[in-house]
């Protein structure tokens, strides 16, 4: 299983751009604090991880037209290893996170209520690269409600 939930602050403004064939993409670094904290190298400050973030489709328009440096959120993904080739000819190798869904964290003061949440909008992030990445539709809508429809009792494995 390839899950990864983080909390974190954006280290700098999200950076949207589209493909070749007019898929968004949003790229920002997010900074996840460290639970533990090695006051002797650090003089009490705590440490952090940077980590990527890649979002696709709407949840990058949304990413791109509501985030901004310092911004509190929680993202839901999965981690991604890609490799290419550099210009010297060198081999690179890239690890990022394909963010699924968003959700602002923090007072309303950083321009949102918290837990406003946005997901990737029935669109789904899968493939193994950036070109890869095709929306696929929407889920049809049924009379069950959000969970879908009623299962009946004797299917319910437990």
């Amino acid at each position: 299983m390839n899950r990864v939930v983080l909390t974190g602050r954006l280290t700098r403004d999200p950076e949207a751009r589209y493909t070749q064939n007019g898929t968004a993409v949003t790229t920002f670094t997010l900074a996840v604090d460290k639970r533990f904290r090695r006051e002797a190298e650090n003089n009490g400050q705590p440490t952090a991880d940077f980590i990527p973030i890649v979002t696709w489709n709407k949840l990058a328009e949304v990413c791109a037209n509501n985030l901004s440096k310092g911004r509190l959120i929680a993202i839901d993904g999965r981690i991604q290893v890609r490799t290419y080739d550099a210009q010297d000819g060198t081999k690179r190798y890239v690890t990022e996170v394909v963010a699924d869904t968003m959700e602002f964290l923090g007072p309303r003061s950083e321009g949102h209520s918290s837990g406003d949440n946005y997901q990737s909008g029935g669109y789904q992030n899968s493939g193994a690269g950036y070109g890869a990445n095709r929306p696929t539709p929407p889920p049809a809508a049924d009379s069950g409600g959000a969970f879908g429809p009623p299962i009946p009792d004797e299917e319910i494995p437990f």
